[in-house]
């Protein structure tokens, strides 16, 4: 499948290991060239789904030298959404286990970005998915931090995690966007390349 993409060398500007296993379900190859210090601040005016966009974009924008006639750059980002608040990666455990506290027994949304470029075109998307959390313990919330250390994802849980398992009661939306990437929709916006 997507053989009309084997002329072109595909990166993926992410250190993700989630978003990497993911676009290696689709079965094309992939490299991964992450710069160093990618800027990823947004001014304070966007909101909910225009931050990943934001930020995707943004990061396109910084590995713009990786792009050749022969290239496709894909660049993603994830943000948890609740109660109007943006909740991203945490700065350290306790701020993990405050952020799966504000969570507990409510709903958010998690959205990501994608931006898909080459020297041609752009394309750019959000997905949403909705998410609703079980009422969770102080005990719980501890010990997934202390085992998982969620450092690394966007609202400080990994929806493929033991979290996942006790805490994700719903989901309207993608799984895989939960995970990081909404790979149904990045496989149609390839096969449309």
């Amino acid at each position: 499948m997507l053989s009309h993409l084997t002329a072109y060398n595909i990166i993926l500007a992410s250190q993700s290991p989630r978003r990497q296993e993911l676009l290696r379900g689709l079965d094309i190859p992939f490299a991964v060239n992450v710069l160093p210090d990618v800027d990823e601040s947004f001014p304070d005016t966007l909101i909910a789904h225009e931050i990943p966009l934001y930020l995707a974009k943004k990061k396109s924008d910084a590995h713009q030298s990786l792009i050749n006639d022969k290239t496709i750059l894909i660049t993603a980002d994830t943000i948890v959404w609740l109660e109007n608040c943006v909740l991203g990666k945490p700065a350290d455990e306790a701020d993990a286990i405050k952020m799966l506290w504000q969570l507990s027994g409510k709903v958010h949304h998690v959205f990501t970005g994608v931006c898909i470029r080459s020297l041609e075109k752009q394309v750019d998307f959000v997905a949403d998915s909705e998410v609703r959390f079980a009422e969770l313990t102080d005990e719980e919330i501890r010990y997934y931090v202390a085992k998982y250390h969620p450092m690394d994802k966007a609202g400080s849980y990994g929806v493929q995690e033991w979290i996942g398992y006790i805490a994700v009661e719903t989901i309207h939306g993608s799984f895989y966007n939960v995970m990081g990437l909404p790979i149904h929709q990045l496989y149609e916006a390839l096969k449309e390349w």
